[in-house]
């Protein structure tokens, strides 16, 4: 657990809803992996009005229903182009409306768009005196627009970056992490076990991951998720619509890798050397 600026405390491992909701025949199984999340001490779920266009959303509040509001941490995200005055206001509502809840926790600008983030953030900061959320955020920001964030007035409230990081993606180590880290920001990695993309089938297969993986009693799934949560400013959010991945991930959150360990990762997988594209998946 972490504590945030509000005094939150927040897990550092929680759970993803990208394309959760979107078939109908797998509602309840869905429901059922969320549910095992959570009982795993899984209770941070994130979530977006793009996920299914707001099928994930409801998916989350239906999974919610039988557990106390105030012990969970609950994520949303804004589209860029809803992300102004004209339309942020109805879309928070319309999120909470489908989470079935009054406020979320916290609320988090999806990428940068078009609409100036002067007056993204003048909305989230009077989204936070409405009640309607506790915290706000930002997601797929490199340093750069951190930076321009925080010369805003209020720019430094920000909480949290949400980002693409697995092992096979480490470019965020270079410069973003540490300048997250010196400001206060905490990192949430996205398909933290390279879900999405191609360069998963190269890691679940590398020996040194095996190797890791197996002095800890772990899946190679297990041991990427716990890469990510080596660094103590991360917080890791996997998706899965199934109830046993669930809770083998819920079993990753107090791995430790040793020093040694992670040199074999390093020497496998190398942290930058130089400022990366930011990738999107």
């Amino acid at each position: 657990m972490i504590t945030f600026r509000d005094h939150s405390l927040v897990p550092r491992l929680g759970q993803g809803t990208w394309y959760l909701g979107e078939d109908p025949s797998r509602e309840q199984q869905e429901i059922q992996a969320l549910r095992a999340g959570i009982d795993g001490g899984m209770t941070l779920i994130d979530t977006a009005e793009m996920y299914g266009e707001g099928l994930a959303e409801e998916l989350v509040g239906k999974a919610i229903r039988p557990y106390d509001r105030e012990k969970l941490y609950l994520v949303s995200k804004v589209y860029p182009f809803n992300a102004g005055r004209n339309h942020i206001f109805q879309s928070c509502q319309r999120s909470l409306e489908r989470l079935g809840t009054d406020y979320l926790d916290l609320y988090l600008l999806h990428w940068r768009g078009r609409v100036p983030l002067f007056e993204t953030v003048q909305c989230m900061e009077e989204l936070v005196k409405e009640g309607k959320i506790r915290a706000w955020g930002v997601s797929n920001f490199d340093v750069e627009d951190m930076e321009e964030l925080f010369r805003l007035p209020q720019g430094s409230h920000c909480a949290v970056n949400q980002v693409l990081y697995h092992l096979g993606d480490r470019g965020v180590e270079y410069s973003l992490l540490p300048w997250l880290k010196g400001n206060g920001v905490m990192m949430m990695a996205y398909c933290p076990m390279a879900q999405g993309g191609t360069l998963r089938r190269g890691l679940l297969n590398s020996p040194a991951l095996k190797q890791v993986a197996a002095n800890h009693h772990l899946t190679a799934c297990q041991a990427l998720l716990a890469f990510t949560l080596q660094d103590t400013n991360v917080i890791s959010i996997p998706r899965t619509g199934n109830r046993e991945h669930a809770l083998l991930n819920s079993q990753v959150a107090g791995v430790r890798f040793t020093p040694q360990e992670m040199e074999l990762l390093n020497q496998a997988f190398p942290p930058p050397r130089c400022k990366m594209p930011l990738n999107m998946v």
